[in-house]
């Protein structure tokens, strides 16, 4: 595979196949981050679970202390005081029926998280199979069904990430941008990891936290050594 011209010059600025302390695995993921937008800064971590089994699953959410650098928009499905309540609470787009009805009839996406009450969820399931493949289902255990839809929005709009273990037993999450320097990332970094070992299930067995890894959107990975799961 022929690599850029700035990417083989970001490979070259470290020793790919080293484990850096977290300070300076970030400084080198922001000074081999080129592009001439602000890239988005990426964490992966491989786990020592097994992800066929329903009793190895990590899946969690969290509001990360300095954001993502990304601002959501949010759709909240509800009516009556709940509706009034995400349009207070600042939510994009509220509806019920008839933006369910767009959704499925004009394909319209144009939001990043959807949140719905429970009541609601009836309606939202019609659409789960146009919603489920881009990642837009609400689920209660991510928060996005919920009463206290004011709150919902609130957390989304502060930073909230879901942290969720794919089939290859790694899970992926944005936890900022370049442009927010080392210290905001390590803290955003620190608050991601100590959650994912929080919920490490009982029944793991071996090395739980097999590896770390940040990356930027154009940028390469850098390992970083982490030895607390």
């Amino acid at each position: 595979m022929k690599l850029s011209k700035k990417y083989a010059e970001s490979i070259a600025a470290y020793d790919r196949s080293k484990s850096y302390d977290l300070n300076e695995a970030t400084k080198l993921v922001i000074d081999t981050a080129k592009a001439k937008f602000d890239e988005t800064i990426e964490l992966h971590i491989r786990l020592g679970v097994d992800p066929r089994q329903a009793d190895q699953q990590v899946r969690g959410v969290l509001v990360l202390p300095n954001g993502t650098g990304k601002t959501k928009k949010v759709l909240v499905i509800a009516k009556g005081d709940k509706a009034d309540a995400a349009t207070a609470a600042g939510a994009d787009y509220v509806g019920a029926e008839e933006t369910i009805q767009r959704i499925q009839s004009q394909n319209w996406f144009d939001f990043d998280v959807m949140i719905t009450t429970p009541d609601m969820m009836g309606m939202v399931g019609r659409i789960g199979r146009i919603l489920g493949p881009k990642g837009l289902m609400p689920n209660p255990k991510s928060g996005t069904v919920t009463m206290d839809v004011a709150k919902a929005v609130k957390e989304v709009k502060a930073g909230k990430v879901e942290y969720r273990l794919d089939k290859t037993a790694i899970i992926h999450v944005a936890i900022g941008k370049k442009s927010f320097g080392v210290e905001k990332l390590t803290e955003n970094f620190n608050a991601l990891m100590d959650a994912i070992v929080k919920a490490k299930p009982a029944t793991a067995k071996g090395q739980y936290i097999k590896s770390v890894t940040l990356s930027a959107t154009m940028g390469p990975g850098v390992r970083v050594n982490y030895n607390k799961g």
